[in-house]
């Protein structure tokens, strides 16, 4: 007759159970990691969801998660705000007319998104050290407008020697591992750019 030490022992090393426990742990891994390569893939292979796209894709790919200097209006350190999300970021060197006029616009797509609004973020990134009015009209927008020199450097690697971005009002994808992956300019209209973002969450359930 097993004493009570045998056979916890007996139950620890029972070789249905490891083999459950493994599978679980693959399983998950799975779960949480193929959608990342899925983006990795859909970046390096300059692969797009079937159907137009209406953006641009950006071409070599830039990512920001190198830069971890990143500060928001709060003078809060966010060195990967990026992650776990999809990101509709707008970058300005001031938020003028213009830029406020897009504000609106990516807030009109994020509420659109209803239960896929969890998956998103919206975000500022800018120069512009008086946000307070930005912030009144949008308080559940992330402003990053710390590091100013990190912000210009940001529009410099996303210019292509033609229009500064700070001064371009593009709007952008930013991906859960820090990829720039699509670009949409001042003139397109704010349902083109939301049909490209639900064929990116359709097509990958990261973020």
């Amino acid at each position: 007759m097993m004493t009570n030490d045998e056979a916890q022992t007996h139950q620890i090393l029972d070789p249905v159970q490891q083999r459950k426990g493994r599978m679980i742990f693959l399983l998950l891994a799975i779960f949480f990691t193929v959608p990342l390569l899925v983006v990795v893939a859909m970046i390096k292979f300059e692969w797009r969801p079937s159907g137009k796209s209406y953006g641009q894709l950006i071409q070599p790919p830039v990512s920001i998660a190198h830069a971890r200097n990143w500060v928001n209006d709060n003078q809060q350190a966010l060195p990967m705000f990026w992650q776990d999300k999809w990101n509709m970021v707008l970058i300005a060197r001031e938020c003028d007319a213009g830029c406020m006029q897009r504000l609106y616009d990516l807030r009109q797509i994020y509420v659109s998104m209803y239960k896929d609004m969890v998956r998103v973020q919206r975000v500022l990134i800018t120069q512009q050290a008086d946000t307070s009015p930005i912030r009144a009209r949008y308080p559940d927008l992330l402003i990053i407008n710390g590091q100013s020199e990190q912000v210009a450097e940001l529009g410099r690697m996303l210019s292509g020697g033609g229009q500064n971005t700070l001064d371009a009002h593009r709007v952008y994808f930013i991906d859960p591992l820090g990829n720039i992956m699509m670009q949409y300019g001042p003139g397109m209209e704010a349902k083109w750019i939301r049909k490209d973002l639900v064929k990116l969450l359709k097509a990958s359930w990261a973020g």
